[in-house]
């Protein structure tokens, strides 16, 4: 599947990885990037408004999609980040909007630590910082990130677990992280179970780096006191009604000009209230 009224390239962003974009519109660039499970479709709705009057460009995630797999353990977000921006380059931009869903707001947040002049604005939908995600998820109520934990072991089981049933697996989160599964239609559905089958192990590395090597990156930012110097959107589920813990008291150090809200949709905010997450981004901006 692809984005109605975009063109799509293989973008080459590191050695042996190419990152598959769809790009439309014109003006002022905003990069939207995925979460799991899922691939740049996700962005369907918001992209096609952004684009009347923004360049867009909605790549597939390395280790997602159609983008490059590399094998390894070369999924770190900083990694991941440096793609974005050198996507972004090679379109001749050298500032740009970032927005980012679950995994892709990850790697955004380490495109705004690590490219502080780069990033303008930067929207993260669904998700805390890596440190203060692991320090939340304690105790019976962890359970609902129990993915979080399977691949964080070792190469070899998570692959051999996951890669037996993988249209059960990934089609789990589909289901009960949508309070609106009618948003995510049979065709869309498919194509993400398609895609996450054929990648299984590079969606475990980058798991398994939020639980190591991303986690020694935001430890070095924190103690040296580095924070996200652009403007910041954060929006997210009542995660912290559930799990028990105060979301903007936790956001506050990231970031200086911080906005944070909750909303009622599901985690797959951008496909189940589009016209929300639009106007969310828009009014970040024009910040």
């Amino acid at each position: 599947m692809k984005l109605d009224g975009f063109d799509y390239q293989q973008v080459p962003v590191a050695d042996g990885v190419d990152l598959n974009v769809a790009v439309a519109g014109s003006g002022d660039p905003i990069v939207l990037l995925h979460g799991f499970p899922q691939t740049h479709l996700m962005w369907r709705h918001v992209a096609a408004d952004l684009a009347a009057d923004h360049t867009v460009l909605c790549p597939d995630l390395r280790g997602y999609g159609d983008s490059g797999k590399p094998a390894g353990e070369v999924y770190s977000k900083r990694e991941m980040a440096a793609d974005v921006v050198a996507l972004a380059g090679a379109f001749g931009f050298s500032r740009f909007a970032l927005a980012g869903h679950d995994r892709g707001a990850l790697v955004a947040i380490r495109a705004g630590l690590d490219h502080p002049d780069t990033i303008t604005r930067l929207a993260i939908l669904d998700v805390l910082p890596t440190l203060d995600m692991w320090d939340v998820m304690r105790g019976v109520s962890a359970a609902v990130g129990f993915h979080l934990y399977l691949m964080a072991q070792p190469p070899g089981l998570p692959e051999a677990l996951i890669g037996a049933a993988p249209d059960e697996f990934f089609g789990y989160f589909l289901d009960v992280w949508a309070r609106n599964p009618d948003a995510i239609p049979a065709d869309v559905r498919a194509a993400y179970l398609a895609a996450c089958r054929d990648a299984v192990p590079s969606i475990v590395a980058d798991y398994r780096a939020t639980a190591t090597v991303d986690i020694e990156h935001d430890t070095a930012d924190r103690q040296a006191g580095n924070r996200l110097r652009m403007p910041v959107t954060v929006v997210q589920q009542d995660w912290g009604a559930a799990l028990g813990y105060d979301a903007l008291s936790l956001w506050s150090p990231w970031a200086a000009d911080l906005k944070h809200q909750t909303v009622t949709s599901g985690h797959f905010m951008a496909e189940e209230s589009p016209a929300e997450v639009v106007e969310i981004l828009r009014e970040l901006l024009a910040r």
